[in-house]
């Protein structure tokens, strides 16, 4: 391909996503001081206008972070050591969630779920029956398994912990949390964690965290020694000071006021609607070009879609993709590695996006030897588009 079009490049992968030119001129503004009324006006402004996407009635704390971290946080601002934890494993994050609980000194209870598959209310709730006797301190789950392109029905999960148990129920929402409803209360989520560089549609740097009552309550009881991540910390400083208690990235901070208006301007509905017109026309799409997909319909998360192609291989299309169109998209993790290639659609992504990749995708198999089919993932998902239009 001529180097002419090698200046555009198009970011597919789940996280980091692209960057609005609205939110990078907001990232652009001059510098404030973090210890300022400016700041003050702004973490206030960011932190309460991001309450509906968390389904909230608490402003929703940021950390100068890593969406890890944030994970982390969740683990060692609620949970001591001894306590016994249950962890639903679907992918790569629910594993991670399982193994920074156990360096905490967590008695971790493993709840494995097939990858590439949800967890049902029912496994939850027979596991659970399983360990009975034993005092569940808290229940730990995925919301979007983004390994695997599956989204868990936490709103059922979430359900299933309040009825059979006191447990707190603690949501690695990183890769959904700006694409999906929820609302916390309802949902019986105590801690919901995310990060800036997925559907919020900004740099890695950024975590947020947001809590119920009984979720400040066991923050506020916590034993478990920390400093950075004490989240107690983070929420006594923002009432008392309106401030965070370490330097905050001012510039991000910027940027996710910009986010704030673009959600508000589409509207928080819209936004939704949105992320699934995405998912189903890329799943269209994928179909019609006879590659299997790793999850149901049911299963099927609205912000990154696992493909797992048959004869050719998954990391020859990711590397085609690049060098031929610079599209870049990620491949699967741990035991999905080598396996599977993932679509990222989440934050800023439109429908012309989706024909772009699918478009490239139409001609990487062709040039992989398949019959080609130029045209036909595109008109598939076009019908899905024009049917929302």
């Amino acid at each position: 391909m001529s180097s002419l079009f090698l200046d555009q490049t198009y970011l597919f992968t789940p996280g980091p996503t692209p960057i609005p030119n609205q939110v990078n001129a907001a990232m652009a503004r001059p510098m404030i001081g973090h210890r300022s009324p400016d700041f003050s006006v702004l973490i206030e402004d960011v932190a309460t206008r991001l309450q509906p996407v968390f389904g909230t009635k608490h402003p929703v704390m940021i950390l100068t972070s890593s969406g890890t971290s944030a994970l982390e946080a969740a683990v060692v601002n609620t949970v001591h050591e001894g306590d016994h934890a249950i962890v639903i494993v679907a992918g790569s994050f629910g594993d991670r969630l399982a193994t920074i609980a156990e360096n905490y000194g967590a008695t971790v209870h493993r709840l494995n779920i097939e990858w590439g598959k949800s967890c049902s209310p029912e496994q939850l709730e027979a596991f659970i029956d399983s360990l009975a006797g034993t005092p569940i301190k808290a229940v730990f789950g995925t919301f979007n398994e983004t390994s695997t392109g599956v989204l868990n029905p936490i709103h059922a999960l979430g359900k299933v912990v309040k009825e059979k148990t006191d447990a707190l129920f603690l949501v690695d929402g990183v890769s959904c949390i700006g694409a999906v409803p929820v609302d916390m209360e309802k949902d019986n989520i105590d801690l919901l964690v995310t990060s800036s560089q997925k559907a919020l549609m900004l740099p890695p740097g950024l975590a947020f965290v947001a809590f119920s009552d009984k979720g400040l309550k066991a923050i506020r009881e916590c034993p478990e020694r920390r400093f950075y991540l004490d989240l107690k910390r983070y929420v006594d400083t923002y009432e008392k000071q309106k401030s965070t208690p370490f330097t905050p990235a001012v510039s991000l901070i910027q940027g996710a006021q910009a986010v704030c208006d673009m959600i508000e301007e589409e509207g928080w509905v819209n936004v939704i609607k949105r992320h699934l017109l995405l998912r189903d026309m890329i799943r269209a799409g994928v179909r019609e070009l006879g590659l299997p997909l790793l999850t149901s319909e049911a299963d099927a998360s609205p912000t990154v879609t696992a493909v797992k192609p048959e004869g050719i291989s998954a990391p020859d299309i990711q590397k085609a993709l690049k060098k031929d169109f610079s599209i870049t998209i990620a491949g699967g993790q741990k035991d999905l590695k080598g396996k599977i290639f993932r679509i990222g659609h989440m934050g800023y992504c439109t429908p012309f996006d989706v024909l772009k990749v699918l478009s490239a995708l139409e001609l990487t198999l062709a040039k992989f030897g398949q019959t080609p089919r130029f045209g036909a993932a595109v008109k598939k998902a076009e019908e899905v588009w024009v049917q929302h239009v």
